[in-house]
Protein backbone atom coordinates (compact mmCIF):
# COMPACT_ATOMS: atom_id res chain seq x y z
CA UNK A 1 0.00 0.00 0.00
CA UNK A 2 1.15 3.64 -1.14
CA UNK A 3 1.08 5.65 2.59
CA UNK A 4 0.48 8.99 1.86
CA UNK A 5 3.31 11.74 3.38
CA UNK A 6 0.49 13.72 4.98
CA UNK A 7 -3.54 13.23 5.47
CA UNK A 8 -6.55 14.03 7.81
CA UNK A 9 -9.07 12.10 9.12
CA UNK A 10 -12.45 13.10 11.22
CA UNK A 11 -15.64 11.86 12.07
CA UNK A 12 -16.81 12.63 15.40
CA UNK A 13 -20.36 11.74 14.95
CA UNK A 14 -21.80 9.43 17.51
CA UNK A 15 -23.09 5.89 15.59
CA UNK A 16 -26.06 4.45 17.51
CA UNK A 17 -26.40 1.10 15.03
CA UNK A 18 -29.19 -1.72 15.78
CA UNK A 19 -33.11 -3.33 15.24
CA UNK A 20 -33.75 -0.73 17.86
CA UNK A 21 -31.72 1.83 18.03
CA UNK A 22 -34.15 4.78 17.82
CA UNK A 23 -34.84 4.60 21.73
CA UNK A 24 -31.97 6.13 22.30
CA UNK A 25 -32.72 9.20 21.00
CA UNK A 26 -34.80 10.74 23.73
CA UNK A 27 -30.87 10.14 25.74
CA UNK A 28 -28.94 11.62 23.06
CA UNK A 29 -30.84 14.75 22.99
CA UNK A 30 -30.31 15.44 26.50
CA UNK A 31 -26.58 14.81 26.28
CA UNK A 32 -27.00 17.71 23.79
CA UNK A 33 -28.72 19.78 26.48
CA UNK A 34 -31.40 19.42 23.80
CA UNK A 35 -35.01 18.75 24.17
CA UNK A 36 -37.41 20.75 21.56
CA UNK A 37 -36.35 18.80 18.39
CA UNK A 38 -37.51 20.01 14.94
CA UNK A 39 -38.25 17.07 12.50
CA UNK A 40 -37.03 17.34 8.87
CA UNK A 41 -38.15 14.86 6.71
CA UNK A 42 -40.22 14.79 3.25
CA UNK A 43 -43.74 13.47 2.22
CA UNK A 44 -42.51 10.11 0.95
CA UNK A 45 -41.24 8.71 4.53
CA UNK A 46 -44.42 10.16 6.28
CA UNK A 47 -46.45 7.66 3.72
CA UNK A 48 -44.49 5.05 4.67
CA UNK A 49 -45.30 5.31 8.27
CA UNK A 50 -41.23 6.03 9.33
CA UNK A 51 -42.63 9.29 11.03
CA UNK A 52 -45.03 7.18 13.11
CA UNK A 53 -42.44 4.80 14.46
CA UNK A 54 -39.84 7.51 14.93
CA UNK A 55 -42.20 9.84 16.88
CA UNK A 56 -43.14 6.38 19.35
CA UNK A 57 -40.19 5.61 19.79
CA UNK A 58 -39.22 9.00 21.25
CA UNK A 59 -42.24 9.72 23.15
CA UNK A 60 -41.27 9.69 26.66
CA UNK A 61 -39.14 12.50 27.63
CA UNK A 62 -39.08 14.39 23.92
CA UNK A 63 -41.25 17.16 23.02
CA UNK A 64 -41.10 17.85 19.43
CA UNK A 65 -41.58 21.47 18.40
CA UNK A 66 -42.32 21.23 14.87
CA UNK A 67 -42.38 18.44 11.55
CA UNK A 68 -41.71 19.60 8.70
CA UNK A 69 -42.69 17.12 5.57
CA UNK A 70 -42.20 19.46 2.47
CA UNK A 71 -38.38 18.49 1.52
CA UNK A 72 -38.04 18.05 -2.53
CA UNK A 73 -36.42 15.25 -4.05
CA UNK A 74 -33.66 17.53 -4.45
CA UNK A 75 -32.78 19.91 -1.47
CA UNK A 76 -34.37 23.56 -2.33
CA UNK A 77 -32.48 26.66 -1.46
CA UNK A 78 -36.33 28.30 -0.92
CA UNK A 79 -37.20 25.26 1.36
CA UNK A 80 -34.31 25.55 3.63
CA UNK A 81 -34.88 29.23 4.27
CA UNK A 82 -38.63 28.64 4.69
CA UNK A 83 -38.12 25.79 7.23
CA UNK A 84 -35.25 28.04 8.75
CA UNK A 85 -38.01 30.50 9.91
CA UNK A 86 -40.48 27.48 11.52
CA UNK A 87 -37.61 26.34 13.12
CA UNK A 88 -37.10 29.87 15.18
CA UNK A 89 -40.92 30.81 15.27
CA UNK A 90 -41.25 27.30 17.08
CA UNK A 91 -38.87 27.71 19.45
CA UNK A 92 -36.71 24.51 18.70
CA UNK A 93 -32.99 24.16 19.64
CA UNK A 94 -32.25 20.75 17.52
CA UNK A 95 -32.80 19.31 14.10
CA UNK A 96 -34.17 15.36 13.63
CA UNK A 97 -33.36 14.47 10.07
CA UNK A 98 -35.02 11.31 8.81
CA UNK A 99 -34.79 10.84 5.68
CA UNK A 100 -32.25 10.62 2.19
CA UNK A 101 -29.58 12.85 1.36
CA UNK A 102 -32.17 15.85 -0.14
CA UNK A 103 -33.40 15.34 3.89
CA UNK A 104 -30.02 15.68 5.11
CA UNK A 105 -29.05 18.81 2.89
CA UNK A 106 -31.88 20.34 4.21
CA UNK A 107 -31.22 20.03 7.81
CA UNK A 108 -27.86 21.07 7.16
CA UNK A 109 -28.61 23.86 5.63
CA UNK A 110 -31.58 24.86 8.16
CA UNK A 111 -28.71 24.04 11.03
CA UNK A 112 -26.51 26.75 9.07
CA UNK A 113 -28.99 29.36 8.79
CA UNK A 114 -30.65 29.27 12.89
CA UNK A 115 -26.96 28.93 14.40
CA UNK A 116 -25.52 31.44 12.71
CA UNK A 117 -28.56 33.39 12.88
CA UNK A 118 -28.40 34.41 9.02
CA UNK A 119 -30.78 35.15 6.28
CA UNK A 120 -28.55 34.03 3.45
CA UNK A 121 -27.51 30.47 3.25
CA UNK A 122 -25.05 31.73 0.22
CA UNK A 123 -22.44 33.29 2.55
CA UNK A 124 -21.43 29.96 3.44
CA UNK A 125 -21.02 28.12 0.63
CA UNK A 126 -17.83 26.65 -0.07
CA UNK A 127 -15.49 24.58 2.29
CA UNK A 128 -14.70 25.82 5.89
CA UNK A 129 -16.96 29.23 5.76
CA UNK A 130 -18.44 28.04 8.91
CA UNK A 131 -16.53 28.78 12.16
CA UNK A 132 -17.72 27.56 15.13
CA UNK A 133 -20.14 24.85 16.51
CA UNK A 134 -24.04 24.74 14.99
CA UNK A 135 -27.23 23.71 16.93
CA UNK A 136 -27.71 19.42 17.69
CA UNK A 137 -28.27 17.41 15.00
CA UNK A 138 -29.54 13.64 14.77
CA UNK A 139 -29.64 12.26 11.50
CA UNK A 140 -31.69 8.81 10.75
CA UNK A 141 -30.91 7.53 7.49
CA UNK A 142 -34.26 6.19 5.79
CA UNK A 143 -32.05 4.80 2.66
CA UNK A 144 -28.78 3.38 2.74
CA UNK A 145 -27.10 4.78 0.22
CA UNK A 146 -25.77 8.51 0.66
CA UNK A 147 -23.94 8.62 3.80
CA UNK A 148 -24.80 12.17 4.80
CA UNK A 149 -25.58 11.03 8.04
CA UNK A 150 -21.99 11.05 8.76
CA UNK A 151 -20.36 13.60 5.93
CA UNK A 152 -19.35 17.01 6.26
CA UNK A 153 -21.02 17.83 3.19
CA UNK A 154 -24.12 19.45 1.96
CA UNK A 155 -25.17 20.22 -1.30
CA UNK A 156 -28.28 22.86 -1.61
CA UNK A 157 -29.89 22.94 -5.07
CA UNK A 158 -30.92 26.68 -6.50
CA UNK A 159 -33.65 25.61 -8.94
CA UNK A 160 -33.87 29.33 -10.07
CA UNK A 161 -30.20 28.83 -11.69
CA UNK A 162 -30.34 25.21 -11.63
CA UNK A 163 -27.44 25.09 -10.06
CA UNK A 164 -25.87 22.58 -7.14
CA UNK A 165 -23.69 24.12 -4.25
CA UNK A 166 -21.66 22.54 -1.85
CA UNK A 167 -20.99 23.04 1.96
CA UNK A 168 -17.94 21.81 3.54
CA UNK A 169 -17.00 21.77 7.05
CA UNK A 170 -16.26 19.26 9.74
CA UNK A 171 -19.43 21.42 11.46
CA UNK A 172 -21.69 20.24 9.39
CA UNK A 173 -21.17 17.01 10.64
CA UNK A 174 -24.33 15.60 12.34
CA UNK A 175 -24.04 15.13 16.13
CA UNK A 176 -25.21 11.30 16.09
CA UNK A 177 -26.27 9.39 13.82
CA UNK A 178 -29.25 6.45 14.23
CA UNK A 179 -29.04 3.39 12.12
CA UNK A 180 -32.15 1.29 12.48
CA UNK A 181 -33.41 -1.53 10.28
CA UNK A 182 -36.93 -0.36 10.88
CA UNK A 183 -35.85 2.93 8.41
CA UNK A 184 -35.16 0.72 5.11
CA UNK A 185 -37.81 -1.96 5.36
CA UNK A 186 -40.24 -0.58 3.30
CA UNK A 187 -37.57 0.95 0.94
CA UNK A 188 -38.77 0.08 -2.20
CA UNK A 189 -36.42 -2.12 -5.00
CA UNK A 190 -35.73 0.09 -7.26
CA UNK A 191 -35.05 2.84 -4.75
CA UNK A 192 -33.00 0.36 -2.70
CA UNK A 193 -31.09 -0.67 -5.66
CA UNK A 194 -29.71 3.14 -6.69
CA UNK A 195 -29.54 4.24 -3.21
CA UNK A 196 -27.06 0.97 -2.60
CA UNK A 197 -25.19 1.67 -6.05
CA UNK A 198 -24.98 5.27 -4.78
CA UNK A 199 -23.11 3.55 -1.50
CA UNK A 200 -20.94 1.45 -3.57
CA UNK A 201 -19.71 4.48 -5.31
CA UNK A 202 -18.98 6.36 -2.45
CA UNK A 203 -16.90 3.64 -1.49
CA UNK A 204 -15.22 2.90 -4.92
CA UNK A 205 -14.14 6.43 -5.41
CA UNK A 206 -13.19 7.14 -1.66
CA UNK A 207 -10.24 3.91 -2.65
CA UNK A 208 -9.47 4.92 -6.00
CA UNK A 209 -9.33 8.75 -5.69
CA UNK A 210 -6.25 10.93 -5.05
CA UNK A 211 -6.73 11.72 -1.28
CA UNK A 212 -7.08 8.37 -0.03
CA UNK A 213 -5.49 7.34 2.72
CA UNK A 214 -5.41 4.18 4.88
CA UNK A 215 -8.01 4.83 7.10
CA UNK A 216 -10.72 5.72 4.32
CA UNK A 217 -9.35 2.48 2.50
CA UNK A 218 -10.79 0.30 5.92
CA UNK A 219 -14.16 2.10 5.92
CA UNK A 220 -14.34 1.80 1.56
CA UNK A 221 -13.62 -1.95 1.70
CA UNK A 222 -15.74 -2.92 4.86
CA UNK A 223 -18.27 -0.98 2.72
CA UNK A 224 -17.94 -2.76 -0.04
CA UNK A 225 -17.72 -6.46 1.18
CA UNK A 226 -21.24 -5.40 2.88
CA UNK A 227 -23.05 -4.32 -0.15
CA UNK A 228 -22.03 -7.31 -2.34
CA UNK A 229 -22.84 -9.54 -0.02
CA UNK A 230 -26.24 -7.55 0.72
CA UNK A 231 -27.52 -5.17 -2.19
CA UNK A 232 -28.90 -7.73 -4.46
CA UNK A 233 -30.77 -10.26 -1.63
CA UNK A 234 -32.24 -6.89 0.30
CA UNK A 235 -33.75 -5.78 -3.90
CA UNK A 236 -35.45 -9.15 -4.20
CA UNK A 237 -36.09 -9.79 -0.28
CA UNK A 238 -36.95 -6.37 1.35
CA UNK A 239 -38.19 -7.47 4.42
CA UNK A 240 -34.99 -9.38 5.30
CA UNK A 241 -33.74 -7.17 8.86
CA UNK A 242 -30.12 -8.68 8.51
CA UNK A 243 -29.77 -7.46 5.00
CA UNK A 244 -31.46 -3.98 5.40
CA UNK A 245 -29.14 -3.22 8.74
CA UNK A 246 -25.94 -4.70 6.79
CA UNK A 247 -26.59 -2.33 3.68
CA UNK A 248 -27.46 0.34 6.90
CA UNK A 249 -24.00 -0.07 7.86
CA UNK A 250 -22.36 -0.20 4.51
CA UNK A 251 -23.77 3.15 3.45
CA UNK A 252 -22.74 4.72 6.63
CA UNK A 253 -19.08 2.88 6.05
CA UNK A 254 -18.81 4.24 2.67
CA UNK A 255 -19.75 7.81 3.46
CA UNK A 256 -17.17 8.02 6.23
CA UNK A 257 -14.85 6.83 3.79
CA UNK A 258 -16.00 9.50 0.94
CA UNK A 259 -15.95 12.09 3.45
CA UNK A 260 -12.26 11.55 4.83
CA UNK A 261 -11.04 11.19 0.98
CA UNK A 262 -13.28 12.76 -1.06
CA UNK A 263 -14.17 11.17 -4.75
CA UNK A 264 -13.95 11.70 -8.53
CA UNK A 265 -15.50 12.27 -11.81
CA UNK A 266 -18.46 9.49 -11.37
CA UNK A 267 -19.80 12.48 -8.76
CA UNK A 268 -18.79 15.22 -11.10
CA UNK A 269 -20.91 13.98 -14.02
CA UNK A 270 -23.87 12.57 -11.47
CA UNK A 271 -24.12 15.86 -10.05
CA UNK A 272 -24.56 17.38 -13.12
CA UNK A 273 -26.96 14.77 -14.87
CA UNK A 274 -28.96 15.50 -11.52
CA UNK A 275 -28.46 19.53 -12.41
CA UNK A 276 -29.91 19.87 -15.41
CA UNK A 277 -32.05 16.59 -15.81
CA UNK A 278 -33.76 15.76 -12.28
CA UNK A 279 -32.35 12.25 -12.77
CA UNK A 280 -31.95 11.02 -9.07
CA UNK A 281 -28.76 11.03 -7.89
CA UNK A 282 -28.69 7.07 -7.09
CA UNK A 283 -29.24 6.25 -10.67
CA UNK A 284 -26.58 8.85 -12.37
CA UNK A 285 -24.08 6.75 -10.09
CA UNK A 286 -25.15 3.33 -10.82
CA UNK A 287 -24.82 4.26 -14.47
CA UNK A 288 -21.45 6.04 -14.24
CA UNK A 289 -19.62 4.17 -12.21
CA UNK A 290 -18.12 1.77 -14.06
CA UNK A 291 -17.28 4.19 -16.76
CA UNK A 292 -15.17 6.32 -14.21
CA UNK A 293 -13.08 2.98 -13.52
CA UNK A 294 -13.08 2.59 -17.05
CA UNK A 295 -11.54 6.16 -17.85
CA UNK A 296 -8.77 6.53 -15.08
CA UNK A 297 -7.51 2.62 -15.39
CA UNK A 298 -4.44 3.43 -16.96
CA UNK A 299 -3.54 5.81 -13.37
CA UNK A 300 -5.19 3.85 -10.73
CA UNK A 301 -6.03 0.19 -12.54
CA UNK A 302 -4.45 -1.08 -9.54
CA UNK A 303 -5.85 0.31 -7.23
CA UNK A 304 -9.32 -0.80 -9.12
CA UNK A 305 -7.72 -4.57 -9.19
CA UNK A 306 -7.88 -4.87 -5.46
CA UNK A 307 -11.31 -4.29 -5.11
CA UNK A 308 -11.72 -7.56 -6.91
CA UNK A 309 -11.17 -9.06 -3.42
CA UNK A 310 -14.33 -7.35 -1.36
CA UNK A 311 -16.53 -7.64 -3.95
CA UNK A 312 -15.97 -11.49 -5.31
CA UNK A 313 -14.19 -12.80 -2.47
CA UNK A 314 -10.79 -14.52 -1.98
CA UNK A 315 -11.07 -17.79 -4.32
CA UNK A 316 -11.88 -15.80 -7.23
CA UNK A 317 -9.14 -12.93 -6.10
CA UNK A 318 -6.69 -15.86 -6.21
CA UNK A 319 -7.51 -17.37 -9.07
CA UNK A 320 -7.97 -14.21 -11.13
CA UNK A 321 -4.47 -13.35 -13.18
CA UNK A 322 -3.07 -9.93 -11.57
CA UNK A 323 -3.90 -8.31 -14.58
CA UNK A 324 -7.31 -9.39 -15.31
CA UNK A 325 -8.45 -7.93 -11.49
CA UNK A 326 -9.66 -4.53 -12.73
CA UNK A 327 -11.77 -5.21 -15.80
CA UNK A 328 -13.28 -8.05 -13.98
CA UNK A 329 -14.16 -5.56 -11.11
CA UNK A 330 -16.07 -3.64 -14.04
CA UNK A 331 -17.72 -6.19 -15.03
CA UNK A 332 -18.74 -7.46 -11.79
CA UNK A 333 -20.10 -3.73 -11.16
CA UNK A 334 -22.09 -3.85 -14.73
CA UNK A 335 -23.61 -7.43 -13.62
CA UNK A 336 -24.63 -5.67 -10.30
CA UNK A 337 -26.49 -3.36 -12.70
CA UNK A 338 -28.31 -6.04 -14.84
CA UNK A 339 -29.06 -8.29 -11.99
CA UNK A 340 -30.40 -4.86 -9.95
CA UNK A 341 -32.47 -4.06 -13.73
CA UNK A 342 -34.12 -7.85 -13.41
CA UNK A 343 -34.89 -7.72 -9.77
CA UNK A 344 -36.86 -4.53 -10.40
CA UNK A 345 -38.76 -5.34 -13.37
CA UNK A 346 -36.67 -2.85 -15.30
CA UNK A 347 -37.06 0.00 -13.20
CA UNK A 348 -33.18 0.28 -11.86
CA UNK A 349 -31.48 2.10 -15.36
CA UNK A 350 -28.29 0.53 -16.62
CA UNK A 351 -27.84 3.42 -18.76
CA UNK A 352 -28.98 6.67 -19.42
CA UNK A 353 -31.76 6.28 -22.63
CA UNK A 354 -33.36 4.17 -20.19
CA UNK A 355 -33.93 6.75 -16.82
CA UNK A 356 -37.75 7.47 -17.04
CA UNK A 357 -39.65 9.99 -15.42
CA UNK A 358 -42.86 8.86 -13.41
CA UNK A 359 -45.08 9.64 -16.60
CA UNK A 360 -42.20 7.11 -18.78
CA UNK A 361 -40.49 10.13 -20.74
CA UNK A 362 -36.65 10.09 -21.25
CA UNK A 363 -34.94 12.32 -17.86
CA UNK A 364 -31.74 12.79 -20.54
CA UNK A 365 -32.46 13.31 -23.93
CA UNK A 366 -29.13 12.74 -25.64
CA UNK A 367 -28.83 16.54 -27.29
CA UNK A 368 -28.54 17.64 -23.22
CA UNK A 369 -25.65 16.01 -23.55
CA UNK A 370 -23.25 19.16 -24.17
CA UNK A 371 -24.79 21.19 -21.13
CA UNK A 372 -24.19 18.73 -19.19
CA UNK A 373 -20.62 18.40 -19.63
CA UNK A 374 -20.47 22.13 -19.62
CA UNK A 375 -21.87 21.90 -16.61
CA UNK A 376 -19.58 19.31 -15.15
CA UNK A 377 -16.42 21.80 -15.96
CA UNK A 378 -17.69 23.70 -12.97
CA UNK A 379 -17.99 20.99 -10.32
CA UNK A 380 -15.38 20.89 -7.94
CA UNK A 381 -15.31 17.25 -7.04
CA UNK A 382 -13.11 16.67 -10.14
CA UNK A 383 -9.75 18.01 -8.42
CA UNK A 384 -10.03 14.49 -6.91
CA UNK A 385 -10.03 12.59 -9.95
CA UNK A 386 -6.83 10.38 -10.70
CA UNK A 387 -6.74 11.91 -14.65
CA UNK A 388 -7.84 15.29 -15.94
CA UNK A 389 -11.08 15.69 -17.95
CA UNK A 390 -11.79 18.72 -20.45
CA UNK A 391 -15.51 19.19 -22.11
CA UNK A 392 -14.73 16.52 -24.91
CA UNK A 393 -13.73 14.10 -22.13
CA UNK A 394 -16.51 14.44 -20.04
CA UNK A 395 -18.48 14.52 -23.45
CA UNK A 396 -17.62 11.01 -24.58
CA UNK A 397 -18.08 9.67 -21.44
CA UNK A 398 -21.63 10.47 -21.45
CA UNK A 399 -21.73 9.50 -25.12
CA UNK A 400 -21.14 6.20 -23.90
CA UNK A 401 -22.98 6.26 -20.71
CA UNK A 402 -26.07 7.22 -22.49
CA UNK A 403 -25.78 4.14 -24.93
CA UNK A 404 -24.71 1.58 -22.49
CA UNK A 405 -21.36 0.90 -24.57
CA UNK A 406 -17.76 0.28 -23.21
CA UNK A 407 -15.81 3.03 -22.88
CA UNK A 408 -13.43 3.27 -25.74
CA UNK A 409 -10.05 3.20 -23.62
CA UNK A 410 -8.08 3.76 -26.66
CA UNK A 411 -9.64 7.39 -27.09
CA UNK A 412 -8.52 8.39 -23.45
CA UNK A 413 -4.75 9.86 -24.46
CA UNK A 414 -3.28 11.11 -20.88
CA UNK A 415 -0.07 11.35 -19.69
Amino acid sequence: MDMPGYYEFCCRVKIISGHDALEKIPDTLAQLNAGRPMIVTDKGVVGAGLIDIVVNAISNGVNIGAIADDVPPDSDLRIVNSLARLYREKGCDSLIAIGGGSVMDTAKGINIIVSEKADNLMKFSGANALKRALMPLIAIPTTAGTGSEVTLVAVIKDHEKHLKMAFVSNFLLPDASIVDSRMTLTLPPAITAATGMDALSHAVEAYTCLAKNPLSDAHALAAIRLISDNLLKVTVNPGDKKGRLGMASAATLAGIAFGNSMVGMVHTLGHSVGSVCGVPHGACMAILLPYGLEYNMHKNGHLTAELLLPMAGAEVYAATPKEERAQNVIALIRRMNQDLHEATGGRHARFFKEALDRDGKEMVPKEKLPHIAKTALRDGSIFYNPEDLDYNDFLMVLEAAWEGKPLDIGKIKKE
